[in-house]
């Protein structure tokens, strides 16, 4: 079973640093992170500044397509 690439926030860390560290030279990668993590987004809102938790999981890729595989 394939998994997403996450990581944890490092001490210090927003969805901004999160973004420049993990997708360098992507335009709107904050954006995007909110959009995979829409548990942060909501949490978060429209403060993106402000530092996430460490104990939080931040999803660096989309999501995956669903399995070929699975039962239909």
């Amino acid at each position: 079973m394939a998994a997403r690439r996450y990581v944890h926030p490092r001490p210090g860390d927003d969805l901004a640093s999160i973004a420049e560290r993990e997708l360098p030279g992507v335009e709107g990668a904050a954006d995007q992170l909110l959009s995979w993590n829409l548990p942060l987004a909501a949490r978060l809102g429209t403060k993106r500044s402000a530092s996430v938790l460490p104990s939080d999981l931040v999803f660096v890729e989309p999501p995956l397509p669903p399995s070929s595989s699975a039962p239909t």
